[in-house]
């Protein structure tokens, strides 16, 4: 399994010495093994699942390490990267409370394509690539809910890559703010998740010196509030304005 074993604690969920989340009262409505619950077949590969307790900063997909299985984020936030050119980091998407992650690399791929690291300490839910594919094989209802999910990433990283390539740097670090606000919400008065500057350059494909540059900016117009790293968005709708033309609202 791509897990460092700094930091990390596995649970299997067959041991019940060890506490762990059944997928029964598990919260996440979104997950898309907690909608498939009613299938005999589903609840019973639940019953061979392992939890994975990873601390802030914890990288738990190695890029390049052997496909091994899915993982659904149980609780807490992560960020999903590869390695671009010159060996430089790139944030494809950050994940929150439900969703999967590894997903690229499962199916025909030997590696994983990508990496990803907790943003904060997270819990993780871990199913092994030779049973989910059984699983697949056997519960239609579940293979079409995952085949809609990829269909839907598809059409995100399409929508993406199309922005990238017609937006601005401006425009780039307003979508990037956009995109973490719909995703993780606020709270008081500023977007729920923290993140470095540099890690907001490396989803907006720019340097951690333009987003300040940009930032700075925009706190002069008076769009947007910050302390220390957290930032606030104060006009939102005049964001949207400014890249509406991008669909900026079709990637959450």
């Amino acid at each position: 399994m791509p897990v460092s074993n700094q930091h990390s604690t596995i649970i299997d969920s067959r041991d019940t010495t060890l506490p762990i989340t059944a997928c029964s009262t598990c919260g996440n409505a979104r997950c898309l093994i907690k909608k498939n619950l009613g299938s005999t077949i589903v609840n019973t590969f639940t019953q061979h699942r392992k939890e994975i307790r990873c601390k802030k900063g914890q990288q738990f997909i190695m890029e390049g390490a052997a496909v091994t299985g899915l993982f659904f984020l149980l609780k807490g936030t992560v960020k999903v990267i590869r390695t671009g050119l010159h060996g430089k980091e790139q944030i494809v998407r950050f994940a929150k409370e439900g969703e999967v992650i590894g997903h690229r690399g499962f199916g025909t791929e030997e590696s994983y394509p990508i990496g990803a690291i907790a943003l904060e300490d997270s819990l993780l839910c871990y199913f092994s690539k030779d049973l989910l594919q059984e699983v697949l094989r056997t519960e239609p209802s579940f293979t079409y809910d995952l085949m809609l999910f990829y269909a839907n990433e598809l059409s995100k990283s399409e929508v993406k890559v199309k922005s990238l390539s017609q937006m601005t740097v401006r425009e780039r670090v307003i979508d990037t703010l956009l995109y973490v606000n719909r995703k993780f919400g606020q709270e008081h008065g500023f977007m729920a998740q923290v993140l470095s500057r540099r890690e907001y350059a490396d989803y907006a494909g720019t340097t951690e010196e333009q987003v300040i540059r940009v930032l700075s900016a925009l706190k002069k117009e008076q769009l947007i509030v910050t302390k220390g790293k957290r930032i606030g968005i104060v006009n939102l709708q005049l964001l949207k304005n400014e890249i509406s033309e991008h669909n900026f609202y079709l990637d959450s």
